[in-house]
């Protein structure tokens, strides 16, 4: 079946409710499990600052404003979908225990699956192995179920484009992370520092045998996309424990520092939140970290983990050469495909960090020129039409070269 049938059977039968579900047409079957975060304690003094400025004086504007602050301000230890969610497995059909495993990790202001269902798929039947679809913290079913409500975060969004008249890219579709992370920057890192320890721990589980669905013995491999690779360049650069120390990387559209990458969109961020959250974790890094001891505890290393690969891969000038060294290191375990004319992440910039400034570090990074009108949110336009021939040519081969490579 052609990419746009694939997609379109896998969205309308997988769903994390049941825990199995069996799909004879694709040759897969879905099992889903709960998994409870234990790093929830990471977010246990989050305060996300003050309730927003008016932004009028009729009751519609105070309104809107209350929601607003409702998603801007809530305390993200009480979030209680981001504490215990589900994630799911994808098996081949008649397999009842994998010999091996692939995290999909996401993007940015992701909240549905269905883009990612015929990426696992593929990796799945391509590889033999399970592939878990797992989200990160406060990200698809990991989050209030408001923030998707269409009604609700178009109220967001006007209340942001009023308070703030400049704001660019303002949509319902971003409108609460874009809220979330203007009212606290922070949040970026200790929502990934989670994801982080809720991946190593799964990644544990796997390795050790206790997943019933996986046969033990080694970590599992990662795919990525967007932001989801930087989270996986500090998965393997880090590596503590060595649970990733066999471990292969396929990243696609993702791989430069965060100063490298331009996320405003109406898909991912509005430029208020792009600007709070470049100046937070780029321009003013070092002085937040003066005010606030916790930050920089873990930034630094004081509290052990991830947090001084967290720093390295946030502006293309800091460790540059300690970033790059351990970069060397692993560029036999890392594959890389860029899509051409990608605003959000360019492919040159993917270059930039993963071959290094020399071009001397020998990650192979595919260019891919999809010959339809696709963009970075969308490499795969799911639609059907006069491009689904070419639509599904590109994916296939590029998903040929990933499953080569995670073989």
């Amino acid at each position: 079946m052609l990419f746009h049938e694939l997609h379109a059977l896998l969205k309308s039968r997988v769903s994390l409710e049941p825990d199995s579900v069996a799909i004879p047409e694709a040759g897969l079957r879905v099992a889903n499990f709960t998994f409870r975060s234990r790093a929830a304690d990471l977010l246990e003094n989050s305060s996300p600052g003050e309730p927003s400025p008016a932004a009028g004086d009729g009751p519609e504007d105070a309104a809107d404003r209350e929601l607003h602050d409702g998603v801007a301000l809530a305390r993200d230890s009480e979030i209680a979908e981001n504490a215990a969610f589900r994630y799911s497995l994808m098996l081949p059909e008649g397999t009842e225990r994998a010999d091996g495993a692939v995290v999909l990790l996401h993007g940015l202001n992701e909240r549905n699956w269905a883009k990612y269902l015929p990426w696992a798929a593929e990796l799945c039947l391509g590889t033999g192995r399970a592939v878990l679809l797992f989200p990160i913290a406060f990200h698809m079913n990991r989050s209030p179920e408001a923030w998707t409500d269409t009604r609700l975060m178009r109220r967001v969004s006007r209340f942001r484009l009023k308070s703030r008249p400049e704001t660019l890219h303002s949509a319902l579709s971003n409108a609460a992370i874009s809220a979330r992370l203007s009212a606290d920057p922070s949040r970026f890192f200790w929502s990934g520092l989670q994801t982080y320890r809720d991946v190593r721990r799964l990644a544990g589980l796997i390795r050790d045998g206790a997943h019933p669905m996986i046969a033990g013995g080694a970590g599992p491999d990662l795919f990525t996309y967007s932001i989801g690779t930087f989270l996986g360049e500090i998965l393997m650069c880090a590596d503590e424990e060595g649970l990733f120390s066999g471990s292969r990387l396929a990243a696609f559209c993702g791989g430069p520092v965060f100063n490298r990458l331009s996320p405003a969109s109406k898909f991912i961020v509005d430029s208020v939140a792009d600007v709070e959250l470049y100046s937070f974790m780029v321009g003013h890094l070092e002085s937040r970290e003066r005010m606030d001891p916790r930050l920089r505890s873990h930034l630094s290393g004081e509290s052990g983990g991830a947090g001084p690969w967290f720093r390295a891969f946030l502006d293309y000038r800091t460790d540059l050469e300690r970033r790059e060294a351990r970069l060397r290191d692993l560029a036999p375990r890392i594959r890389a495909a860029a899509l051409s004319g990608d605003r959000v992440v360019p492919p040159y910039e993917v270059m930039n960090t993963l071959q290094g400034a020399a071009r001397d570090i020998p990650i192979p990074v595919d260019v891919l020129d999809p010959p339809y009108p696709c963009r970075h949110e969308d490499p795969f336009p799911a639609g059907g039409g006069k491009h689904a021939g070419a639509v599904d040519a590109a994916f296939r081969e590029t998903f040929a070269k990933f499953r080569e490579f995670l073989l």
